[in-house]
């Protein structure tokens, strides 16, 4: 298997970040980088049969005899102490681990969502609720713990509704400002969208003026009052939010005693280049941001992949193909090694924009599995999650270069050892709609593949959301389930 990209936060072969002695020093991601070059070169150096035999450390010195007591003995284990961890790299340690072994400790709980078709982008909104987005157009946010759904009103375009008639494509984004005050999904028009106050989730504007011709399918925002859409006609849309100017403005009801919202249009309006030279030909699929290098990266359905300078507008950096000119569906932004990785019908792969050349820093990792295409990706420090278009999640480790394996216990005296099997979650079945078409087109069918199009993680509390409905877009059904 290549080995990732080589980045400013990512340990590289040569200095052993990879090999077996790293793996017998416990090092934290982010901090004591340097101290595991240095336990490793003195584990090699000890093993060498030199004669020159390594200074005592300070815990090793001779003590007088007085010294040497049980409360002595455990005030030099302690975190902290001289020449030990500190207490943030015990705590990374601690996390680094637990963050590894998490996935195989889930456990899943399923949600009655109703008769709502598909669940395709989710978001947490707090400790209980998430706010979730389906193919019929249906914003509603659920509570996790009592299973409580609470419809959400979309906005309206100013212009007549015969004006956008399209067949629906639903809400298939849904994206919260860093600070936690706004969101943004689409609208009733899915190629409008729209923004809300948090955590009232009131109706805030509407960018429904100038803005996309298609449905919206991905949203990014690059600063907590700049958002930029992304959509099926080719083009990003860079909105800028005042939510003080707004506000003034639009509160209170009309006549109808509907709430009151403005309209807006876009700052800026970016058409993408792609494989083809007609308009609108590159659909934008899906967007990541990189707050720490202020870039926005974008995957179309015709196997490209853009990157701009993102800061309150977008200057375009890179455009190149990616290994698969098909099926290039979802993106995430791997904040920690500087990395984006995509997510094919059949393999993930990595990309480091910073090697020079637009596409020198891809690399084809692996395939998931045979004829299972990944529907949802996220990344949280080293741990990319996939959902895919049958029912699964998997996991895969950056720093280790593979997924992470199911563990059994061989015997009872002994610790979980990996099996060599990739670790999968299985999601159960959801509601589905077996009317009279369902028969007519999937006869003697039992097991139809449910896809999960979304996953969010609530890390403080260890859960994870996850949605999805059938994977054959003619049936109506949905899935929803906390991971715990």
């Amino acid at each position: 298997m290549a080995s990732p990209p080589a980045g400013s936060h990512q340990p590289s072969r040569s200095s052993g970040a990879g090999g077996p002695g790293l793996r017998r020093v416990m090092v934290p991601q982010q901090v004591g980088l340097g101290m595991g070059r240095e336990a490793s070169a003195g584990q090699a150096t000890a093993g060498s049969g030199s004669p020159h035999r390594l200074p005592l450390q300070p815990q090793e010195q001779k003590e007088p005899a007085g010294s040497r007591s049980v409360v002595r003995y455990l005030e030099r284990r302690s975190v902290g102490a001289r020449g030990r961890p500190s207490l943030r790299a015990f705590r990374d340690q601690v996390q680094s681990n637990a963050l590894a072994r998490l996935p195989e400790l889930l456990t899943e709980r399923q949600l009655p969502l109703g008769s709502v078709d598909k669940v395709f982008a989710s978001q947490w909104l707090n400790d209980r609720q998430v706010v979730c987005g389906t193919k019929c157009n249906t914003l509603f946010v659920v509570d996790v713990l009592t299973g409580h759904i609470s419809p959400i009103s979309l906005m309206q375009d100013r212009r007549p509704t015969r004006a956008y008639v399209q067949p629906a494509s639903g809400i298939r984004a849904i994206e919260l400002n860093p600070s936690k005050t706004l969101l943004a999904t689409g609208g009733e028009n899915p190629n409008s969208l729209g923004l809300y106050q948090l955590p009232s989730l009131d109706p805030l504007c509407l960018g429904d003026r100038h803005g996309h011709n298609k449905s919206i399918t991905s949203i990014a925002w690059i600063s907590d009052t700049v958002v930029v859409s992304g959509s099926w006609d080719g083009t990003l849309a860079v909105w800028g939010v005042d939510p003080d100017v707004f506000r003034g403005s639009t509160e209170g009801h009309s006549e109808q005693g509907l709430p009151v919202y403005a309209h807006i249009q876009p700052t800026d309006r970016v058409i993408i280049p792609g494989a083809s030279i007609h308009y609108g030909n590159c659909k934008v699929q899906a967007l990541a941001f990189s707050g720490k290098r202020q870039e926005l990266g974008a995957v179309c359905l015709d196997g490209y992949f853009h990157l701009w300078k993102a800061q309150n507008t977008v200057t375009t950096l890179h455009s190149f193909s990616l290994p698969f000119d098909q099926e290039n569906v979802c993106l995430t932004y791997c904040d920690d090694f500087s990395l984006y990785a995509v997510g094919t019908q059949s393999h993930i792969c990595l990309l480091d924009i910073r090697q020079g050349r637009p596409n020198a820093g891809v690399q084809l990792l692996c395939n998931i599995a045979g004829g299972i295409d990944v529907c949802s990706m996220s990344s949280y420090q080293h741990i990319v999650t996939m959902g895919t278009g049958h029912g699964y999640l998997f996991f895969f480790d950056i720093r280790a270069q593979k997924f992470l394996q199911e563990r059994s216990v061989i015997n009872p005296d002994s610790f979980p050892e990996p099996t060599g099997r990739k670790l999968r979650l299985t999601c159960g079945k959801g509601w589905l709609n077996q009317d009279d078409s369902w028969w007519n087109d999937f006869p003697g069918i039992e097991e139809l593949p449910y896809a999960i199009y979304t996953h969010c993680y609530n890390w403080p509390e260890m859960k994870l959301f996850v949605g999805g409905g059938p994977l054959a877009s003619e049936l109506r059904g949905n899935y929803g389930g906390i991971w715990s």
